[in-house]
């Protein structure tokens, strides 16, 4: 990954993986190394994990933690009256423990979700509140597309002038930062200003 990266020339490197509920730490110790290795391959670039829920393990989310990646990102994906259709496996707030576990230790923390899968406005609303609440910084909310016709089908097509009614509202409360339209991903603009990094990198790493 780190080679890989340095071939590339990159300057934000994003690192994630299909979730793997097969290793005892979730694979967070594979996150860390890779932190690590592309630390010392590319010293001057940033580096932003995405990762799992890790079932909510306190020890998995610390060692991901102590390679002290520049952007902690963990999407809670939808609402959470939807968990149970859209993320069967997950829990609501085991992910907003997770955010607010690493907001304290002083990383930047990152989520995001997908409309169109049949949440209310009021519920999105409630979703970005507690979001906030527990430290989360960045923000990006894109449209649900169905990867394949056996998915869950979009129930909606949210109108671009929605998406920037809902970046404008997420800055009033209080995010650093929204991306927010159709097709918004995780890593759309990954890279974060640099005054969001400035907490962190004045201190060293």
């Amino acid at each position: 990954m780190a080679e890989a990266a340095a071939l590339l020339g990159l300057e934000h490197v994003v690192v994630t993986s299909v979730t793997r509920d097969d290793l005892p730490d979730g694979g967070a110790a594979m996150f860390a190394s890779t932190v690590d290795a592309i630390r010392r391959r590319l010293p001057h670039a940033t580096v932003e994990v995405l990762v799992p829920d890790f079932s909510g393990s306190g020890e998995a989310i610390e060692k991901v933690i102590s390679a002290k990646p520049d952007v902690f990102n963990h999407n809670v994906e939808t609402v959470p009256r939807l968990y149970p259709e859209v993320r069967p496996g997950a829990n609501w707030n085991q992910s907003i423990n997770l955010i607010n576990d690493v907001a304290k230790s002083g990383l930047v923390t990152k989520s995001g979700m997908m409309l169109g899968m049949g949440e209310e406005s009021v519920e999105v609303s409630a979703a970005l509140e507690e979001l906030k609440e527990a430290g989360c910084k960045i923000l990006t909310l894109g449209q649900y597309l169905a990867p394949t016709r056996e998915h869950r089908p979009v129930a909606r097509y949210v109108e671009p002038p929605e998406f920037d009614r809902w970046r404008k509202s997420g800055l009033e409360m209080g995010f650093d930062e929204v991306y927010a339209a159709p097709l918004v991903r995780s890593s759309y603009h990954a890279k974060p200003p640099a005054r969001q990094l400035a907490p962190l990198t004045s201190k060293g790493y």
